[in-house]
């Protein structure tokens, strides 16, 4: 698949981006805002909730963080007005943690505050490696100004992940809430398993590890042995839809969460396998990304890992195994 996906990739500077448009409308909510409000309206009667991402890439200025400052802002307040249940999620990049870390420091605040003011959470998105320290030091001094709706990413496939989660747990306590996913950076063995295989037991063992330091999990994965998994995990701890988590200590409970756990899709994947999770109970969440610069995340998704070419390949050839 990975060489499928490098075929792929070698063809994309010559391929109309019109065609890349078609594609990426199955994963990308829109353009703009408005799109993004649709989108969840519409796929609301599916008994799911959003996390909302304002797709954009790195900046290289302080000015460049203004579009997002304004987007989300926008954004935060469309939600409120709304009846949708959505959180957003941002990369602490787009606000200037390459740059000048005070300064992302007080714009994340600012946006954290905003958010906490309509029960809406922030989910602080995770980068490649190189990001992970810088990251998860902006939520712990986040969350030591008093911001108690403020979580992070963490990434199955590196071998810091089981360190990283006992450090959030002492940190934020009943207040730690992690989405764990496999990672979709392509990073060296020398930090990360890299193998499927591997990559999909060390996920599967962080979701176990978080579950049992008491934190909030957001399960993300589109890979049925880390569902399936993850479910004999939840029943096995009695952490079951519609009852009270039994674990001691527990998560905070906060609007818009479920009993300490719930299922995350990409927009676009496996829609199947989230129905389903929602009609047995369980609450599931889909990622949903808007924004002008969709062709330039498309792109960078392709880049990070060539192997999602043959994911977007099989979409389209074989519809039925993907549905939306």
């Amino acid at each position: 698949m990975n060489l499928f996906g490098r075929v792929i990739m070698a063809f994309m500077p010559i391929t109309p981006k019109a065609f890349i448009r078609f594609i990426s409308r199955r994963y990308v909510a829109g353009s703009e805002l408005e799109d993004a409000l649709r989108v969840m309206d519409e796929m609301s009667s599916e008994n799911t909730s959003f996390t909302v991402d304002v797709l954009g890439e790195d900046i290289s200025t302080l000015e460049g963080t203004k579009p997002f400052i304004e987007e989300y802002n926008r954004l935060i307040e469309a939600i409120s007005r709304s009846d949708i249940d959505a959180h957003v999620s941002l990369k602490p990049t787009a606000f200037g943690l390459d740059i000048d870390y005070k300064y992302a420091l007080k714009t994340l605040s600012d946006i954290v505050r905003k958010a906490n003011e309509s029960d809406i959470y922030v989910r602080l998105d995770m980068e490649d490696s190189t990001h992970t320290e810088s990251t998860l030091n902006i939520m712990e001094d986040l969350y030591s100004e008093g911001h108690l709706n403020v979580g992070v990413v963490l990434q199955g496939r590196l071998f810091r992940t089981k360190d990283d989660l006992l450090r959030i747990a002492e940190a934020m306590g009943e207040h730690a809430d992690v989405r764990i996913c496999k990672g979709i950076y392509l990073e060296s063995s020398d930090i990360a398993y890299t193998g499927y295989s591997d990559i999909v037991n060390a996920t599967t063992d962080a979701v176990e590890i978080a579950l049992d330091l008491g934190m909030y999990v957001g399960i993300a994965s589109h890979d049925h042995p880390i569902i399936n998994a993850a479910l004999e995990s939840l029943q096995t701890r009695g952490i079951m839809p519609e009852k009270s988590d039994p674990r001691n200590p527990a998560p905070a409970v906060k609007p818009g969460k479920g009993g300490g756990y719930e299922f995350q899709f990409l927009l676009g994947v496996r829609g199947d396998v989230r129905r389903r999770l929602a009609s047995n109970g369980h609450l599931t969440r889909v990622y949903l990304p808007y924004g002008k610069q969709w062709y330039e995340y498309s792109m960078r998704r392709l880049r990070e890992n060539p192997g999602i070419a043959w994911l977007v390949a099989k979409s389209i050839i074989m519809p039925w195994t993907n549905r939306r």
